[in-house]
């Protein structure tokens, strides 16, 4: 069955790169998402913390698992030289993102009456979409043949 997954795995992406990277983003996504939200849930309700401080503690590890996964699965860059880079900007966008979601979760918690567990999950879609397209664009684009190699572009 993991051989036949493999297998599958390897057409998709031979053939529809883009689409099989969006399902990694999705599968990378999902697993950071989860873990912040079951953080999120027994920092709240088993430990007694405060939903806002248990979401920004749940925020950190998350990070992490979110940090690594995109990184070396979802874009595929295995690359050392810019990960110190690559993880500042990564962590700016995280925590811009944090921003919104903590101005989200508590928009939707305390004005619109919706249960805190569904607020992060509505705020998490909408976060999810944006930081798609800057990390791809803006953090884990790949370089050309030109700009990896330092070879001047040919002139006609």
């Amino acid at each position: 069955m993991i051989d036949w997954a493999k297998d599958k795995y390897g057409e998709l992406n031979g053939k529809y790169p883009t689409h099989a990277k969006i399902g990694r983003y999705l599968i990378a996504g999902g697993t950071a998402a989860f873990t912040n939200i079951a953080l999120l849930f027994v920092f709240t309700d088993f430990l007694g913390i405060w939903y806002i401080a248990s979401a920004i503690m749940a925020f950190i590890l998350a990070f992490i698992v979110s940090f690594t996964l995109q990184k070396y699965w979802t874009f595929q860059d295995g690359s050392k030289d810019q990960i110190h880079r690559q993880a500042v900007i990564y962590l700016t966008v995280a925590v811009v993102n944090l921003l919104v979601n903590t101005g989200l979760l508590y928009l939707q918690v305390e004005y619109l009456g919706v249960y805190y567990i569904f607020a992060q999950l509505i705020a998490s879609a909408l976060i999810a979409v944006e930081s798609f397209f800057v990390y791809q664009i803006f953090i884990f684009k790949k370089k050309s043949v030109i700009e990896s190699d330092n070879i001047a572009p040919i002139s006609q």
